[in-house]
């Protein structure tokens, strides 16, 4: 039997990269998975994309209301994943205040959001995606480490406010994504030739890395108010 076989799965920001990845390695081990994101044409295309049948759903998750009309109504999810978020970067004195907000609207808020709001059944699993520059703070993106060292708190906190459901985070490092594609191939493939130099682990991270983690944590009962790590050793180079 596989390890999701009927198991209902929402993946939050499930059009793209680590999310997309996420909702595959579900559907994989026999999960009835749904995916939602703000864009109907991305969320189509990954329908299209992902090798079994999903369910799609157009949510904004900075929309307080449109987040607690999604669920309210709906039977309770196995495991939730919040994968979504845009998070434009910069010097904190360079970058204008109105899209750092935008940006912890989008990562922090959206999530708390969700989580606010989302029906999880008991024993379930709702999961954050956050990121290394938590523990590995850099000079030109000092409030995505404060984003995500924030959402990483609240999943500590919500591991034991919504006992017993489990409530976890994974922390990717720098991964190939479409984050990456308004770069052109030859710069996009320089940095990361060089990233994968100064890594212990040698190599680019993949969406399917973090999907691996993302799977581990929804299926350990024991695991909860965690948070793992997957950056080829970012964090300690």
């Amino acid at each position: 039997m596989k390890a999701f076989e009927q198991q209902h799965v929402l993946i939050v920001g499930g059009s793209s990269g680590i999310g997309e990845a996420a909702a595959q390695a579900f559907l994989a081990e026999g999960a009835k998975v749904a995916i939602a994101s703000r864009s109907k044409d991305k969320l189509d295309a990954a329908a299209a994309r992902l090798q079994g049948s999903v369910d799609v759903a157009v949510l904004d998750t900075a929309d307080v209301d449109a987040v607690q009309s999604f669920f309210s109504g709906r039977e309770a999810f196995d495991h939730v994943v919040i994968s979504a978020a845009q998070t434009p970067s910069g010097p904190l004195r360079e970058l204008p205040l109105d899209k750092a907000r935008a940006a912890m609207d989008s990562k922090f808020w959206g999530a708390y959001h969700v989580a606010r709001a989302a029906r999880i059944a008991p024993h379930g699993s709702l999961t954050f995606v956050s990121g290394y520059l938590s523990v590995r703070p850099s000079p030109s993106a000092v409030l995505q480490g404060a984003i995500n060292a924030a959402l990483e708190s609240l999943a500590r906190g919500l591991a034991l406010e919504l006992s017993p459901v489990r409530v976890n985070t994974v922390s990717p490092g720098l991964i190939a994504t479409p984050l990456w594609s308004g770069m052109s191939d030859a710069a996009r493939d320089a940095m990361f030739a060089n990233a994968a130099a100064q890594l212990p682990a040698r190599r680019m991270g993949q969406p399917e890395d973090v999907a691996h983690a993302i799977l581990y944590l929804a299926a350990t009962p024991f695991a909860t108010g965690s948070t793992v790590l997957v950056d080829g050793g970012g964090a300690i180079a």
